[in-house]
């Protein structure tokens, strides 16, 4: 018994590490210096970290059809082309499998960056583009304009990716992005001021530019049907220690200041979001019974009342914690939902529901779906039957066929005396002349 539990805890540990598991392609080892305070926040909340270079021709992410890796983060925008059996495709598979992804580009990163973003629902503008703005820049831009100021009110309205203490302004130095209008998964995190747009801050404009004001986004994620997360941004200086230990000082307009930039604050939380440590979902237990039973069944009887449980959990800090939410629905379908009702949360944190099973018999689910911006889909379906009553259960005389009983018992009254009179009722036979 004690060998079985000591190997259950070894399963479970490696379990929670390949979870945790992260490769990062770099296209020098320089960058884990310029950024190390990003990498050592990483570290510091159990992710394990493998550096490589993004060209090593040794490069592989899986062996004998396993991942070695849950999550890839690529911040290597000088990179030509991926080393090893890392391309394109195989990252697009990785994605296909549930792998998270973490993208840092600049305005020099090459056509292989163009072609993951484009994977995975964005359009990244042409090399050498930046993202410019002569009205939003901060005092140490080198006079191009490119380090753009911007303000938290640009963020996405989901403190589940991006934190929910973001007040000071961030720095920015890199190329814009345009989303995918068909794709309604991509999300747009961080966009630019509408004085903005993406050009080549070199050249002259002689043509509309890729993207214009608030259309430019600068940060943008996706979340796969699969619950697979991306984040892509088009800054790699915005996960550099210079970001994030920078002071801010717009330029013009409301010449905003602040001691310190909210580059770290951001960027550590769509990391945590990114590599699935933050939003996610998971059902613990679900039950259903008839009201005044303790016991579950997976048949019941029309109108019958039923008490439907769920319990649901969120994965917060490291550990799974009873999930607070007042918009959890349940649906009782057969083809289309007979009952649709919200969830009440009880004390002990489980959600429950009280209704009445319709008056149709049939093949019915219980379904709880649950698809909210930053958390993972929480999908849930349990099956019963719903049969007709029983002869025995019918009441005796109902009510609705009052009417018929009526027109029932008159008409055999009816017919009984219509039969009195016709066999009882004798006629006066007619006299004669004689008589």
């Amino acid at each position: 018994m004690k060998i079985l539990l000591v190997l259950a805890f070894v399963a479970y540990c490696s379990a929670s590490l390949a979870e945790q598991e992260t490769l990062v392609l770099v296209d020098n080892l320089n960058i884990r210096e310029t950024h190390s305070q990003f990498f050592k926040s990483l570290q510091e909340r159990g992710f394990t970290l493998t550096f490589k270079l993004a060209d090593d021709p040794n490069l592989v992410l899986s062996k004998y059809g396993e991942y070695l890796y849950k999550n890839l983060i690529i911040l290597a925008p000088s990179v030509v082309e991926f080393g090893g059996q890392v391309d394109t495709e195989a990252i697009t598979r990785f994605i296909d499998d549930g792998g998270n992804l973490l993208v840092g580009a600049s305005s020099g990163a090459g056509e292989v960056y163009r072609e993951v973003a484009t994977e995975c629902g964005f359009e990244m503008d042409e090399e050498p583009t930046a993202v410019i703005d002569h009205f939003n820049y901060d005092v140490s831009d080198e006079g191009d304009h490119t380090r753009i100021v911007v303000s938290p009110k640009n963020l996405i309205k989901a403190p589940t990716i991006v934190g929910s203490q973001n007040t000071q302004p961030i720095l920015f130095e890199g190329t814009g992005l345009i989303l995918d209008q068909d794709n309604s998964l991509v999300l747009p995190i961080l966009t630019a001021d509408s004085t903005a747009y993406s050009y080549n801050p070199k050249s002259q404009v002689k043509e509309y530019p890729h993207s214009v004001g608030r259309k430019t986004v600068l940060v943008a994620a996706l979340q796969a049907r699969n619950n697979a997360r991306i984040v892509f941004s088009g800054s790699l200086y915005f996960f550099s220690d210079e970001a994030f230990d920078s002071s801010v000082s717009k330029v013009h307009g409301d010449k905003i200041k602040s001691a310190q930039s909210g580059n770290k604050a951001l960027a550590l939380s769509l990391a945590e979001w990114a590599l699935g440590s933050r939003g996610r979902l998971r059902v613990r237990s679900v039950s259903h019974r008839r009201e005044g039973d303790a016991g579950s069944t997976d048949t019941y009887t029309i109108t019958e009342s039923v008490i439907y449980t769920i319990e649901i959990e969120e994965l917060k800090n490291g550990k799974w914690q009873p999930f607070e939410a007042t918009d959890v629905q349940l649906e009782f379908v057969r083809i289309d939902p007979f009952v649709r009702t919200t969830l009440k949360r009880r004390p002990d944190g489980a959600y429950e529901a009280k209704f009445k099973v319709p008056d149709v018999w049939g093949v019915y689910q219980f379904k709880v779906d649950y698809d909210r911006v930053g958390y993972t889909r929480l999908y849930h379906t349990t099956q019963v039957s719903v049969r007709p009553l029983q002869h025995t259960q019918y009441e005796r005389f109902i009510p609705s066929a009052y009417p018929y009983y009526v027109s029932s018992f008159s008409m055999m009254l009816g017919v009984f005396l219509f039969s009195f009179v016709f066999l009882y009722y004798k006629e006066d036979a007619p006299k004669t002349k004689a008589e």
